[in-house]
């Protein structure tokens, strides 16, 4: 008794399905048993069909011990099996009540109804070749005299039992659709929360991680080597901002100022790597690159927007009565790294590695306010693109020499006639004009120079 509690709370759907074959099949025998006891003379007993009769009570029982025997992944394959015998066994009962019209009618319907049901138009077709077979094995052992009339006693027990089968059945599926519907309205609740927590989740992983997990795509975040730009932005003096300013203010002004950035890098398509409290890790060319000199590229524009929004959202502030400026700053790098998932088995870390990591964050530390700063390899990159002014060689911790570093200036194409800094190189050429830097006692000078040496080329014969 305890293994058969066992065994249902541990198999549920397979007990379902062999108490279903269970119980219909038991009410087909007895329709069946009992449309031949009402055919056989009890005074001369019939035999034959007092064997058919043991037999039917006997098999709905053996059926459902055998079934209850068998794994889960065999009764789909047992049931098919015993379905074509039900089936037999009915075309077998056919014969032996010689064809009564109204009982065959009543047995027929039941063997299309169960089949039509249980497996459609294929089930169909092999119960009704199992009913032939039946039939026509019956045919060998009893030979029956056709009845067209139907006496009355022997119709009004096969439609009793026909009818309580079709009740039964019906009651069933009732019962059935009433579960799956159920199921089905639970199911659908269960949907509407799992998107809710996914949404919610998604927003405490990169969308690269987020896209990879739940496409399946997992083996993807596997570590491996990358060259990518990597950028990282905080806010000047945030600590002590922080000493000055309430907490839910601060709170804030914190939210609004990294909802702004996200929605920047969202538009150039970075990946937001992590939060540092006012600080911003972005990488560019993880997952969908698209070249390294257009992730570079659009790392500098997300820069660049960057900064413009922070002067709109400095005057936003003011206007609040916010009197010290938020001040941003930024450095940026390029080079290979190691992308990928580092943690342990209970807890992973999607992030990137390497010394190119550690000189973006030093470049952004060297930063002044409002500044951005790119490394040698970055604006080797953007040049043609992004106006840049030379800063000379810095001294990096963790670095043995001296960095080469630039002041991103902006993007040619929108400094136009307000343009400043001139930079041109080609084989045999190099120039580098910041007219900030020029002073007027040397601007004779350097027009001089630029004279002479355009005088020079324009002499010159190109062999």
């Amino acid at each position: 008794m305890i293994n058969a509690t066992k065994d249902r709370k541990q198999h549920p759907k397979k007990n379902e399905t062999v108490l279903q074959q269970y119980y219909f099949r038991t009410l087909m025998c007895f329709a069946t048993g009992g449309t031949l006891a009402a055919m056989m003379d009890w005074k001369d007993v019939n035999w034959l069909y007092l064997t058919a009769i043991i037999f039917l009570l006997l098999y709905a029982y053996v059926a459902y011990a055998y079934t209850r025997r068998q794994t889960e992944e065999k009764i789909r394959t047992v049931n098919r099996w015993l379905s074509y015998s039900d089936a037999a066994i009915v075309g077998v009962v056919l014969n032996l009540i010689s064809f009564s019209l109204l009982p065959s009618i009543l047995f027929l319907a039941m063997i299309q109804f169960n089949a039509l049901l249980n497996g459609g138009l294929r089930r169909w077709l092999e119960d009704n070749t199992a009913l032939a077979c039946g039939v026509g094995i019956s045919l060998l052992i009893h030979k029956p005299q056709l009845i067209f009339a139907s006496d009355i006693q022997i119709s009004a027990v096969s439609l009793i039992g026909i009818i309580t089968y079709f009740l039964a059945y019906a009651l069933y599926m009732h019962q059935r659709f009433h579960r799956l519907k159920l199921s089905n309205a639970k199911l659908l609740n269960e949907q509407k929360w799992h998107k809710i927590r996914a949404y919610k989740l998604s927003r405490y992983l990169a969308p690269a991680v987020w896209q990879a997990i739940n496409q399946g795509r997992d083996e993807t975040l596997q570590a491996e080597r990358k060259r990518i730009t990597i950028f990282f932005s905080d806010i000047k003096d945030f600590s002590q901002l922080s000493e000055e300013m309430e907490a839910e203010t601060l709170t804030e002004l914190l939210n609004q100022y990294l909802t702004e950035m996200t929605k920047i890098v969202a538009h150039f398509g970075g990946t937001i790597d992590k939060f540092m409290g006012d600080g911003i890790m972005v990488l560019f060319g993880d997952s969908n690159s698209k070249g390294v000199k257009d992730d570079c590229l659009n790392c500098l524009h997300m820069a660049i927007a960057m900064k413009k929004r922070m002067k709109s959202l400095q005057q936003e502030w003011w206007n609040q009565g916010i009197k010290r400026p938020l001040q941003i700053r930024m450095g940026i790098n390029t080079g290979y790294c190691t992308v990928g998932t580092f943690g342990t088995s209970s807890h992973l870390d999607y992030t990137v590695l390497g010394t190119h990591v550690n000189l973006a964050s030093r470049l952004e530390s060297a930063a002044a306010p409002e500044e951005i700063l790119i490394s040698h390899e970055t604006w080797s990159l953007v040049k043609d693109s992004v106006l840049c002014r030379d800063k000379g060689e810095i001294s990096v911790k963790g670095f043995s020499s001296p960095v080469k570093v630039y002041e991103v200036a902006g993007l040619r194409k929108d400094l136009g006639r307000n343009q400043t800094y001139f930079e041109d190189r080609t084989e045999g050429f190099s120039m580098y004009l910041d007219l900030e830097k020029v002073r007027n006692y040397d601007k004779e000078n350097v027009l001089s120079a630029l004279g002479k040496a355009a005088e020079k080329l324009r002499d010159k014969i190109i062999v």
